[in-house]
């Protein structure tokens, strides 16, 4: 007796220490479901991406087959509605059936099914005595707090159905693309067989356990009355007849992947500016809304797809379109297939920017009071310190001319020597104010865009010049709204003014000649619609890499061609048709907006003209004559008169044989072939020629 009693009071103290610190039934959070999250395009009803660790859509009661309700009371749990949460005669029953040889069964009533999936959860896979004290308390504990509907339909949101399904309304729609409301009796039973072993009788993997289970339920179901006796006998000749859903996308993107994936991994990004974790995207239910314009992207993907068409099968490409009034990210391709291995060359990497990254060497100029009139030294080759030679593309030599005809033909030697004077140092603060984040060493040869950038971030650089000096970290996301309607985050204008208006609109002027001049890299591609822009090509080492970058007032663009093994490509190949086929898909039916008009900065070398003519009766040509007696004294030419004359010879021939003078030339139309030099006279201290433009 002595013994017994000793026994109980052990046993109590056990109970009472097990159910030390149980958790809160009263807390909010109990029966708070891991909510998806969704990623939609700026026009708000494009779904780009889902994003869940578990399929779930929680549901009324109302909203539930009866077949579901019944069905797993009298499978789950008999006599539900007649115990308190606690059922000392199913334990029994459980106790003699499992003893006795029969099919085990579990002694769990619903309840206590509820409290081990929701409060209980982190010790749901401890099978001890300790855990299933504190699972009856606690059912005891809920059956007080709610009624028996309540804590039915709360486990039907809540249990396991196999296959990433929690919830009858998840099952009902992955298994049978069918709501929970509208199961049929076999589709029910089924999916009231399967939370006895959620992964052994899911039936996509196991249909013959699956198949097996139903039954059972089946029976189960004309035992109590919830079925007849014929529609018992005729559902058992019915086989599964699974209608499953489509499995989710990978990484759950359903479109536009490049920009999806990009916006997916910024919010997982570690300190991120959403304040998002990994918990909130995937179980917190966020509704997050994007700046991809979809029509832009179509045009984008297409454009890519159309030069894909007309290049070697192994090159790629990459295209990324801002805003320039907010720095709106618009359109991103990053490659020809992101499935591959997910890289994405808009925005991983980098590659060598070739002259495109000549813009900022440019601007320090201007910054530095030199104006884009200045006559400098593009002669070919330039001889670095160490010996090596450094050349222009094909070795021409372009002589001596304007930084503004030096940006057109993108002369190496000319950027070089304009580095020099400008310093390194100046120029890499520029980059990095404008967008650019990639380290840069200290050598004049970044001038020639030797380093990796990536094209969001020279979209970002550009996108600076095209909205007059005020630069904006690319934006992906206006604004996330949680579970509960609250905006968590909203995009703000977060403009910061990093050039002046005068720098960034001579700048302007200089690209422009890139596209309107005839010996520009890109002339000829400018939108179809007569949109003026400005921009840059580039030419990676040994023509591995490809660029254009270039905007207008209302688009920046930038696009990148090459070979991601870092291979050659042909010498033929460029990026500007890309560019042009976006920008003129793009721009297609808008009004033609002109840039600002601008003054320019104040220049410490002020153009000097030699004749007395007025600004008002000056021509075209004499004008563009008038920009090469800006002249850098610290840069010497020989004495014109000493020149031989070069007329008859094409342009580059002729620039190579007067590599030691200045040089000014105007173009006009002829009928001698384009580029044969007509006239050649002296113009204070510059060679002064005349070539054919062609008829």
């Amino acid at each position: 007796m002595t013994l017994a009693i000793g026994a109980c009071i052990g046993v109590w103290n056990a109970i009472g220490k097990w159910t030390q610190n149980l958790p809160s039934l009263s807390n909010t959070d109990t029966f708070n479901f891991a909510q998806q999250s969704y990623m939609y395009a700026a026009d708000g009803t494009t779904l780009l991406a889902e994003f869940q660790l578990e399929k779930r859509d929680p549901v009324e009661k109302s909203d539930i087959s009866p077949y579901v309700l019944e069905g797993t009371v009298a499978t789950e749990d008999l006599r539900f509605y007649e115990h308190n949460g606690v059922d000392p005669w199913g334990i029994a029953r459980a106790l003699y059936s499992n003893l006795a040889g029969r099919q085990l069964e579990g002694a769990s009533t619903i309840t206590q099914q509820l409290v081990r999936n929701t409060v209980l959860s982190e010790e749901a896979n401890n099978i001890t005595i300790e855990r299933k004290v504190r699972e009856a308390v606690l059912a005891l504990e809920m059956e007080k707090k709610h009624s028996k509907d309540e804590i039915l339909n709360l486990y039907l949101n809540v249990i396991n159905y196999g296959d990433g399904c929690y919830g009858i309304e998840a099952a009902a729609q992955n298994y049978f693309q069918t709501s929970a409301a509208d199961l049929s009796i076999t589709q029910a039973a089924t999916l009231v067989g399967i939370p006895q072993s959620p992964n052994q009788l899911n039936p996509k993997e196991h249909p013959d356990e699956c198949l097996a289970r139903r039954n059972v339920v089946l029976s189960r179901m004309l035992k109590a009355g919830i079925i007849t006796d014929d529609e018992y006998k005729s559902a058992l000749n019915e086989d599964l007849n699974l209608n499953p859903k489509a499995a989710a996308p990978f990484q759950g993107i359903y479109a536009y992947p490049y920009f999806t994936s990009h916006v997916r991994n910024q919010l997982l990004a570690e300190g991120n500016q959403y304040d998002c974790s990994y918990a909130d995207l995937f179980e917190g239910g966020l509704t997050i809304y994007t700046t991809l314009d979809t029509t832009l992207q179509d045009k984008a993907d297409e454009a890519c797809a159309q030069q894909y068409a007309s290049m070697s099968s192994d090159l790629d490409a990459s295209l990324v379109a801002m805003d320039p009034k907010n720095g709106h990210v618009l359109a991103m391709v990053g490659g020809k297939d992101y499935y591959t291995d997910q890289w994405n060359i808009a925005t991983q990497g980098g590659r060598p920017a070739g002259s495109s990254f000549k813009v900022f060497t440019l601007i320090g100029a201007l910054q530095a009071g030199i104006s884009p009139s200045t006559i400098i030294d593009c002669t070919d080759p330039y001889t670095l310190p160490n010996g090596d030679k450094l050349h222009n593309f094909d070795s021409i030599n372009y002589g001596k001319r304007s930084i503004s005809s030096a940006t057109a033909v993108s002369s190496n030697t000319g950027y070089y020597r304009l580095i020099e004077k400008v310093g390194t140092d100046k120029v890499i603060d520029i980059a990095h104010s404008m967008g650019v984040k990639q380290d840069l060493p200290s050598y004049p040869i970044i001038t020639l865009g030797t380093e990796n950038v990536t094209p969001l971030e020279m979209a970002t650089a550009y996108n600076t010049l095209a909205a007059q000096g005020v630069k904006r970290d690319p934006v992906i996301i206006t604004k996330i709204v949680n579970s509960e309607g609250k905006v968590i985050y909203e995009a703000k204008d977060k403009g910061e003014r990093v050039l002046s208006e005068e720098i960034a609109g001579a700048t302007t002027k200089v690209l422009r000649g890139v596209f309107d001049t005839r010996e520009g890299t890109a002339y000829g591609y400018a939108p179809a619609n007569g949109q003026k822009v400005a921009g840059k090509t580039g030419t990676g080492t040994e023509f591995r890499d490809h660029w254009l970058v270039g905007y207008c007032p209302t688009l920046t663009c930038s696009v990148w061609i090459g070979n991601r093994d870092y291979s050659t490509t042909s010498p033929s190949l460029t990026a500007s048709p890309l560019w042009k086929n976006f920008m003129s898909k793009a721009l297609e039916g808008q009004p033609v907006v002109p840039f600002p008009t601008v003054a320019d900065p104040s220049y410490t070398n002020t153009p000097k003209p030699t004749d007395q003519k007025s600004s008002e009766s000056k021509t075209d040509s004499d004008k563009e004559s008038e920009e090469g007696k800006d002249i850098d004294e610290s840069i010497q030419g020989a004495d014109p008169a000493t020149a031989p004359s070069v007329v008859g010879m094409n342009l580059s021939d002729a620039l190579s044989s007067l590599s030691s003078y200045w040089i000014v030339y105007t173009q006009v139309k002829s009928s001698e072939p384009a580029g044969k030099v007509i006239s050649q006279s002296i113009d204070g201290k510059a060679v002064s020629l005349v070539v054919s433009a062609g008829s």
